[in-house]
């Protein structure tokens, strides 16, 4: 039986007279991050060391440039290439006998200018090996599958590997924005243990940022990654420590729970809702860290920086490595491209749509899939097994 939505519409007309009747109260929130951001009696320079010196229960970015900066958009150069790479998977089923995975990943490579071009492709990839299955810790121990979490992670790599070799293969010297969707940051390793980070971040994805800094020795290349309508609230937590009323924050010792904070009058602001009230059309905030653990202990010259640009009724994080940050050749590429590929693309990058086009998998396909590796099992005449719940979800009992 298919979801009754007559019995979920009176829920949801519910939640929306729930958000109807707090929008004042969040426009008001609003408002006082709002004024605080443009502060001009904010010591940048005491806030910095209010925030190094804190210990909070929440992110906060580090400040680089100020806080409310506004740069409006270089121009674009005449001749450039936008590189873009997306990833679809089919995880581990365990209701087969068969254990395995695909990874898909597509792309794309636009030129623009004199010789304009577009090549799309994408790059299926079956994993079945028992060493591609798990990561296994030095010295034997429990092996950590790779499924789930762990794939997608796996999958973020294989993502970031296949855009620098495309990025190698090009012979043209003209400006490059390789582009991926989503964070540069791997989030999910931090409830892993060592041995996990060290084949996905240190053999992974710091190879692949090594890799794609090295390529500026023959031509700019500049590495950005595209958040849409993101929900941090990095920077906003900036201004929860600006109107903290203690020297040194310590939210568990000063503010356990039940106790009235000061900072409570910003809660459930995020960061997009701050750059849409201070950025005009094309405009990129001030710069940022990014505070996240991970890349404090592992990413090193890789540390992550972003800032905010507005396309027309959106706000986009827009992350890259440090060394993209401390060129203000590579940040203007940055700034321009992305902001000229959301024009191009309706408000979205169009290199990153056309590299997930490529690379979608659908539920289709995955049943396919799925079929073709048993069929190839009774080819052989080798055992195919299925659970019961599987083959029962495939038959109409009615």
């Amino acid at each position: 039986m298919s979801l009754d939505l007559t019995k979920v519409a009176a829920q949801v007309f519910g939640m929306i007279a729930g958000l109807k009747d707090s929008r004042a109260e969040r426009e008001s929130r609003l408002r006082l991050a709002t004024d605080t951001l443009g502060n001009p009696g904010i010591d940048l320079d005491a806030l910095k060391k209010k925030i190094k010196a804190g210990k909070t229960t929440w992110l906060v970015a580090e400040i680089m440039d100020g806080l409310n900066r506004r740069y409006p958009a270089p121009p674009p150069p005449a001749d450039f290439t936008v590189l873009a790479t997306d990833g679809s998977h089919i995880d581990v089923d365990r209701h087969h006998n068969t254990r395995c995975y695909l990874i898909n990943t597509g792309a794309a490579a636009l030129t623009y200018g004199s010789r304009p071009d577009a090549v799309l492709s994408s790059s299926p990839r079956l994993y079945s090996d028992d060493k591609d299955l798990a990561i296994t810790p030095p010295g034997g121990g429990r092996e950590q599958p790779v499924e789930g979490t762990v794939l997608g992670i796996k999958r973020s790599v294989e993502e970031s590997s296949r855009l620098v070799e495309i990025a190698a293969d090009l012979t043209e010297r003209t400006p490059v924005l390789a582009l991926l969707d989503g964070t540069l940051i791997l989030w999910g390793l931090e409830a892993y243990p060592d041995f996990v980070t060290e084949a996905l971040l240190t053999n992974g994805m710091l190879k692949c940022l090594d890799a794609m800094k090295k390529l500026n020795d023959q031509r700019k290349v500049t590495l950005a990654s595209y958040i849409s309508f993101p929900r941090s609230t990095d920077v906003l937590n900036v201004l929860r420590v600006a109107i903290c009323p203690n020297d040194v924050p310590d939210c568990d010792i000063q503010c356990p729970p039940g106790k009235e904070r000061d900072c409570d009058g910003l809660a459930g602001v995020r960061d997009r809702d701050l750059f849409m009230n201070l950025l005009e059309t094309g405009e990129r905030s001030a710069l940022f860290i990014s505070p996240s653990k991970v890349v404090k202990e592992h990413y090193g010259e890789h540390r992550i920086h972003f800032f905010y640009l507005r396309v027309d009724d959106e706000i986009a994080r827009i992350e890259i490595p440090q060394w993209v940050a401390e060129s203000e050749d590579l940040l203007n590429i940055a700034h321009s491209l992305v902001l000229d590929q959301c024009r191009r693309g309706q408000g979205y990058p169009v290199a990153l749509a056309e590299a997930h086009e490529q690379a979608v998998v659908t539920g289709t396909d995955r049943e396919s899939f799925w079929e073709l590796v048993e069929s190839s099992l009774v080819e052989e005449h080798l055992p195919g097994v299925t659970s019961a719940k599987s083959l029962s979800k495939r038959t109409r009992w009615v």
